[in-house]
């Protein structure tokens, strides 16, 4: 009776162990499924057309168990229609959103169709985000904000979406997402953008203002993916922020550059840039940029007047200064590596100066930048210095 009565006990404990899976249709049935969640469990959502749904996922799983949301094939999941809150909020830990498609979704004020807020190693994967459309300017479809870390985007695909950004970390004076990573996806065949001053467009966006918050380290990490036919604005990947690192992504013919455009001290390594308007323009200070291959682009990598310079002054562009640039392979360009863009620019009414007290003249030369050991194929004039 003894050992009966402890074979017993084991199989319960063993029950009590076992993950869910839950099958749901409809809105309802995911919020039940949600709240009942636990580490280990799966939520797999029906084969469907969904419109509607605003779900706040707060289940904090492991990483040996985390919590599936799925769709329940690939592909035919598809949410659509008005978007005016997140279609999918994950407050939690350890929780990964799997193959669901967002498609021609209208994102009005306060929409996002995934938000990552204060979450922690949570991953939104294989998911499709096509022919959405934002209604209000510098809108992204996929956000991660708040204190969270090690949140993840990777193996999506963001094709033909209209008036948006695609994936935005959203740094604040209080928080700043730490150790993001977007890696393996493809960003495709996105139109410049309709806002009058050709702006909020970006595909990936790190920090959102390079004058006060640029200073912030998100040490976001963005790598391996793919940016084809991306016009959406002259910022292809807009950095704003600090200690962060874009590594082995790919651009094919894209009206648009990796702008360092606030912040410093990150790392551009090993990307390839395959015709398009620009490959890399940097502002700021200890950028290290290297391995790279540029090919035919007329410019290939811009070092920046500023307004300021070094960490501690401000201005509404900073020069940049004390960066590396070496290892770097530019070929069929007119000029390789340009040394003092932008200089003498007047920025008079065209930014609020109450709000970023910075001098309107772009007038601070790049300073003390480190050009070596970069291999010129094929281009007009290597290297053209214009800080004096």
């Amino acid at each position: 009776m003894k050992n009966l009565f402890a074979l017993t006990c084991c199989l319960l404990l063993t029950l009590t162990g076992i993950a869910k899976t839950y099958k749901v249709a409809n809105a309802d049935e995911f919020k039940k499924a949600a709240d009942a969640a636990t580490a280990g469990d799966e939520i797999v959502i029906a084969n469907g057309t969904y419109t509607g749904w605003e779900q706040t996922i707060s289940t904090t799983a492991t990483a040996a168990k985390p919590l599936i949301i799925r769709a329940e094939t690939t592909g035919k999941v598809i949410f659509n229609g008005d978007v005016s809150k997140p279609v999918f909020l994950l407050t939690g830990g350890y929780i990964q959103i799997i193959g669901l498609n967002f498609e021609a979704c209208t994102i009005t004020k306060g929409g996002v169709l995934i938000e990552l807020k204060d979450s922690k190693y949570c991953r939104v994967s294989k998911c499709l985000f096509t022919k959405n459309v934002v209604k209000i300017q510098f809108t992204p479809i996929v956000v991660i904000s708040g204190k969270g870390e090690h949140n993840r985007v990777d193996n999506c695909s963001f094709i033909s979406n209209v008036d948006n950004q695609e994936v935005q970390i959203k740094i604040t004076k209080e928080d700043a997402p730490q150790f993001t990573l977007v890696d393996h996806n493809l960003f495709r065949d996105k139109d410049k953008v309709s806002w009058a001053n050709n702006n909020g467009g970006e595909c990936v966006q790190v920090g959102q203002d390079p004058i006060m918050l640029g200073l912030q380290s998100a040490r976001s990490i963005v790598r391996d993916n793919r940016f084809i036919h991306c016009n959406g604005e002259p910022e292809v990947i807009s950095n704003k922020s600090s200690d962060n690192r874009y590594i082995n992504n790919y651009f094919e013919d894209c009206k648009g550059e990796l702008v360092m455009r606030g912040g410093h001290d990150c790392l551009i390594d090993s990307n390839t840039f395959k015709g398009g308007s620009g490959g890399i323009r940097v502002n700021g200070t200890g950028h290290t940029i290297t391995n790279n291959t540029i090919n035919d682009i007329k410019t290939a990598i811009r070092l920046m007047y500023g307004m300021a310079k070094g960490k501690t002054e401000t201005g509404f562009y900073v020069a940049a200064a004390n960066c590396t640039i070496k290892n770097n392979r530019i070929n069929n360009a007119e000029t390789g590596i340009y040394i003092g863009d932008s200089k003498n620019a007047d920025w008079t009414g065209k930014f609020d100066t109450k709000r970023y007290p910075s001098r309107t003249m772009q007038d601070v030369a790049p300073i003390d930048n480190v050009i070596a050991d970069n291999i010129f194929t094929n281009v007009k004039t290597e290297v053209v210095h214009n800080e004096q």
